[in-house]
């Protein structure tokens, strides 16, 4: 129960301060003086709805999944425009339904090349029901294939990553551990039936449980090298999908 204490208080405090981005995005840091220049009818654009993990809590922005996945895709020649994105940390799929709402972007004035979707672990901490879960990421789903104009080949689902290994869950992996993987299969299987793409990070993530260096400042969000251990796996999906 202690244990469990600290966690909320935790989590309250990132809660409080936390990184957030709306439809205009930064200047991508990663972009380089010799890069080929290119005109807007051949660079891509790129919308990345999720929640912390999105964002990229507790790291730089470049060292953020959006900005790494730009910045690969560019090495293999796909020029992409800095990603717009949507995501604060603490949001459920609820919030982040809500958000794209607000934004004022309409599924039928504004459309992206692809579109990456990475949300969940806020409903699995809350303890919000399954079920509520399952509507609401179809539902967020749909409005991700709205934005890339109805073609589900360029919409790229990531699974939700296990973070009942950092230094934060206070020992409760065996808790956390398998209300992951119920919500993972919840999402898995809506991806997999909308028939757009889907990468399983969760994998990844738990290496963190004997490598700290997979792991934030914070003792909770991946890293900088955690996140391009992901991204060396979603980058040639999404070239393989404008290249094939």
């Amino acid at each position: 129960m202690k244990a469990l204490q600290i966690i909320l208080i935790a989590l309250t405090t990132l809660a409080g301060c936390h990184k957030k981005a709306g439809i205009a995005p930064a200047t991508n840091a990663n972009t380089t003086g010799n890069m080929k220049t290119m005109t807007n009818t051949d660079t891509l654009s790129y919308l990345a709805l999720g929640d912390s993990y999105t964002i990229g809590e507790a790291v730089p922005q470049a060292e953020s999944y959006p900005y790494q996945l730009v910045s690969l895709l560019h090495n293999s020649s796909m020029f992409v425009k800095p990603p717009a994105i949507i995501a604060t940390t603490g949001w459920t799929t609820d919030n982040l339904i809500t958000a794209i709402a607000g934004e004022g972007i309409s599924l039928n004035t504004q459309k992206f090349d692809f579109v990456t979707l990475l949300i969940g672990v806020n409903d699995q901490y809350q303890h919000l029901s399954l079920e509520n879960y399952r509507v609401k990421f179809a539902q967020v789903l749909n409005t991700a294939i709205g934005f890339a104009n109805g073609d589900t080949s360029k919409v790229f689902v990531l699974s939700i990553p296990d973070w009942g290994v950092t230094p934060f869950a206070a020992g409760q992996d065996s808790i956390i551990y398998p209300q992951i993987t119920a919500f993972n299969a919840v999402n898995e299987g809506i991806s997999k039936s909308a028939g757009v793409n889907y990468l399983n990070i969760t994998d990844i993530s738990r290496m963190a449980a004997t490598d700290t260096s997979l792991i934030a400042l914070d003792g909770l969000h991946p890293s900088g090298k955690m996140y391009t251990l992901w991204m060396n796996l979603l980058e040639p999906m999404v070239v393989k999908r404008f290249k094939k």
